[in-house]
């Protein structure tokens, strides 16, 4: 089995150094690293061949945004799973992927995934919020619940059997997907309960006011076009995050 993360990064110099090093940390499968970059003019591309090793597969190329990157980097890949690795995020400890192997060893399974910490920009062992996923339940899609899409996992044959990512949707193309893939695609999910990902908060979808008004506008479209529900789903969706602030601690 083999393992596919695609990086779609774009003059990220300060962060991908670390993103690249959780990857190549991985111990106990085999791994590709798809790296998508959209034409970065900060020193991005010279730290990606510094660190670039015999799977590491670099394009440079302008793109149409982030979804439209990670588009081209799964139409590069070649695993069997495949998975996304943010330019800013890195992964929790370097037995993650090993796990997702081992649920992926039931054939039934089509997806696997995880729990998330959001980390301070400046600091990944501060712990801002705690996104704990819990098991997978097809009833609580209305409610706005979605695993949490930077531990998300998906055998080849999701794509393509289901598509990729719209990019049409600037923010809220992994949401758009997720419901597609779930409530469409009928995928069949499996939860291992650890924290797969740190992910630095500041991303495209809560930099600002209005990228918060844009992204739930994404998401409502997303939701009606997937019959998800209406706007309670949106609502539940939004309410759902304050629990994550709840109990966060330092890591140890």
């Amino acid at each position: 089995m083999k393992i596919s993360i695609v990086t779609a990064v774009y003059n990220r110099v300060s962060t991908i150094e670390a993103s690249m090093r959780s990857v190549q940390a991985q111990a106990g499968v085999e791994i590709e690293h798809i790296i998508q970059d959209g034409g970065s003019t900060d020193g991005t591309l010279d730290v990606v061949s510094r660190l670039a090793r015999v799977n590491t597969h670099l394009e440079n190329a302008r793109d149409r945004g982030i979804y439209d990157a990670i588009n081209r980097g799964i139409s590069r890949s070649t695993g069997d799973i495949i998975g996304l690795m943010h330019s800013d995020d890195a992964f929790a400890a370097p037995d993650i992927l090993a796990d997702v192997a081992r649920a992926f060893e039931d054939p039934m399974v089509d997806g696997v995934y995880g729990d998330l910490d959001y980390v301070s920009g400046d600091d990944a062992n501060r712990i801002i919020r705690r996104w704990r996923a819990g098991p997978f339940d097809l009833r609580k899609i209305r409610r706005g619940w979605m695993p949490p899409h930077p531990t998300l996992y998906l055998r080849r044959e999701v794509f393509d059997r289901w598509g990729n990512y719209d990019p049409d949707f600037r923010i809220a193309a992994d949401y758009d997907a997720m419901l597609r893939w779930i409530l469409l695609g009928r995928i069949r999910l499996t939860y291992v309960p650890r924290v797969f990902v740190k992910m630095r908060v500041g991303g495209a979808s809560n930099r600002s006011i209005s990228q918060v008004v844009k992204k739930s506008r994404e998401d409502y479209r997303a939701i009606r076009r997937n019959g998800a529900g209406g706007i309670g789903t949106l609502a539940w969706k939004n309410l759902s995050k304050l629990g994550q602030f709840v109990g966060k601690r330092e890591a140890p």
